[in-house]
């Protein structure tokens, strides 16, 4: 069953699968995130100092989805690069994938940023990611070569909102 988070809370209201919550990430989430950085992204996943900062900086809006059981199943955060918002990471716990929650935490970051044009960079080989982004309307701009810690080049999406 699908339910929509509270007005209050986030704006658009964001729709979750039953036995998920979105709630602003804080301090006491950095240990669960941590481990979902490792999870998610064993080759370059963000170091302590990133993680700390990301929960620390005012201008960074953050999001986490956690089961009913309390645990985290996904984080995303995003900020105002030189006048774009940036989706700066979207990660979503393997075990809790392909239930939209990669899809609530982009609308979360997105109606927090208010910028008219979005960016975000995704691995090329990353197909389901960049599917979902292309459902949301981004459209690859660039290519930034050897982006990743392995090389590997990073395709730059964007949405322009009207």
């Amino acid at each position: 069953m699908i339910r929509k988070t509270k007005k209050a809370d986030f704006s658009p209201a964001i729709a979750l699968p039953e036995g998920y919550a979105l709630r602003p990430a804080a301090w006491r989430d950095l240990p669960a995130l941590q481990r979902l950085e490792k999870v998610c992204f064993p080759k370059d996943a963000w170091p302590l100092i990133e993680l700390l900062g990301v929960l620390a900086w005012p201008d960074v809006a953050r999001f986490k989805i956690v089961t009913a059981a309390g645990e985290m199943a996904g984080f995303a955060a995003g900020q105002e690069i030189d006048g774009a918002g940036w989706i700066v990471t979207v990660a979503v716990h393997p075990a809790h994938r392909r239930r939209g929650l990669g899809r609530a935490l982009l609308e979360a970051c997105e109606a927090a940023l208010p910028q008219p044009v979005l960016r975000l960079a995704v691995r090329a080989s990353n197909q389901a990611a960049q599917q979902m982004y292309r459902l949301a309307g981004y459209q690859v701009v660039d290519r930034w070569p050897k982006y990743y810690v392995d090389k590997e080049d990073a395709l730059i999406m964007e949405k322009v909102r009207g």
